[in-house]
Formats: C-alpha cells, structure tokens, sequence
C-alpha cells in the first residue's frame, strides 16, 4: 500500500487552497470553479478551522434558500474536519472516507498542513498499485523475468 506522502508527490499540483471563514461562498465557489477542486479549507492565521466543499453549498444554500453573495464560508463550513498523517496508507484514507463520506482529507504533520487529497487521488494511487501488480504477475506466468 501507498502512503498519503507518496501520493501528494505525485500530484502535479499540490497546492492547498484555502479562505477566511468570513469570505463570501459566492467567493469561495468562484476559487473552487477557477482551480477545477471541489473543496476549500477554512483557515484562520495557521489554523484549520472548516472545510467548504461542494456538498456544503448544495446543501446549505442552494437547499435553504440562502444566497451565496449574502451568506459567509462560516455559516455553512464542516467544522469537524478530519484529517490524515503523511505516513498514513491509502487504505486507511478510503476507510476514513468510506465511513465518514468525505471526498477529501487534509494531510497535517505535527500540527501544520502539509497537502490535501481527495478521492480522486486514491483512486488512481490504487488504479496504478493494481496495474503493476497485474504486469508483474503476467510476466511471472509467462516466464519473463
């Protein structure tokens, strides 16, 4: 199994975008639609204090009645972030994720954020173990090793 630090090495873009709880949705959803990312973290100074994803604005503005330009990133954040270890398996991560629904998991070492994944990235982590696995036995079977 892979390790989240190996697989945040292999994204072409690691960066981690985040907001100040007091900023418009309507401003967080114009970063997530720039950047092509379904999530955003919610940080104050050092500090992770939400994640604002997708299912938030649906859920709570879309769903409510309430207007993205109007409503602050705080009001409709997941404050119970969960979030994983660089040394931690991308098997751990799908059962955190599986339980807990999430798409996405803030990778923090000693205390400060170091990446961020998504579901997306384990996928093809798990997609590419597979695929050497399959070659490797398939050179075994036919003796060319």
């Amino acid at each position: 199994m892979t390790v989240v630090s190996k697989i945040l090495q292999s994204k072409p873009d690691a960066t981690v975008y985040a907001v100040a709880p007091a900023a418009s949705v309507f401003d967080a959803l114009q970063l997530m639609a720039n950047k092509g990312i379904g999530a955003l973290l919610v940080t104050e100074g050092e500090s992770i204090v939400g994640i604002f994803t997708e299912r938030d604005y649906a859920r709570k503005i879309a769903l409510m009645g309430r207007t993205s330009s109007l409503t602050q990133v705080r009001d409709v954040m997941t404050t119970a972030v969960l979030f994983v270890r660089p040394d931690q398996t991308s098997e751990q991560c799908m059962q955190i994720m599986s339980n807990n629904r999430l798409r996405h998991l803030p990778v923090v070492e000693g205390g400060k954020l170091v990446g961020m994944i998504s579901i997306g990235d384990l996928v093809k982590d798990i997609i590419s173990e597979q695929k050497f696995i399959i070659e490797q036995l398939e050179q075994y079977i036919s003796g060319s090793r």
